[in-house]
């Protein structure tokens, strides 16, 4: 949560995602999972991944992930991050958008021109339903980004771990 205030902070003061200056494309190379931290996984930068069983099996926070996305990002991004006539398509521009930018541009908003109009993406950094499962969000997006996840309810789905269960009271305020 820390990390998260001070990437916030950062991008306040920062411009975020200047042409020229993107970073490289994600892959599932990229994205594999090197680290393990009580059911969540990290890729060697340390940015949160994704982790699939041989038998199908997602990590609790892909699956999670997958929930929240339906529930708050899908009415304007479209199903499974595929993008609508409204907004883009999620599972595209996460390939190209690192952790640090996503957080900022979903907590912060962002107003930008496309086509000669004007587009927003609202903030959601004081909606509790959105902002205490960015993580999760993020991971299922990139596991979309990379083809790791194939559109759709993943099929099976990992335990809930008790450090999820202990941030999500605490997010919530419960």
């Amino acid at each position: 949560m820390a990390f998260r205030r001070s990437v916030l902070a950062l991008g306040a003061v920062f411009p975020l995602f200047i042409p020229g200056n993107t970073p490289a494309a994600d892959d599932q190379q990229k994205a594999a999972a090197v680290k393990e931290e009580d059911g969540k996984f990290f890729d060697a930068e340390g940015n949160p991944t994704f982790k699939f069983q041989n038998d199908g099996t997602v990590d609790w926070y892909t699956f999670s992930g997958y929930r929240r996305y339906h529930s708050d990002c899908h009415v304007c991004h479209g199903p499974d991050g595929v993008g609508s006539s409204y907004a883009p398509a999620l599972a595209t521009t996460v390939k190209v958008l690192d952790y640090p930018n996503f957080l900022a541009i979903v907590a912060e908003g962002r107003k930008s021109v496309v086509g000669g109009k004007e587009v927003v993406m609202p903030a959601f950094g004081n909606n509790k339903n959105v902002y205490c499962y960015l993580d999760d969000i993020y991971v299922y997006l990139r596991a979309r980004s990379v083809g790791a996840a194939p559109r759709g309810r993943p099929p099976k789905k990992a335990e809930k771990p008790d450090a999820a269960k202990a941030y999500e009271a605490s997010c919530m305020g419960g």
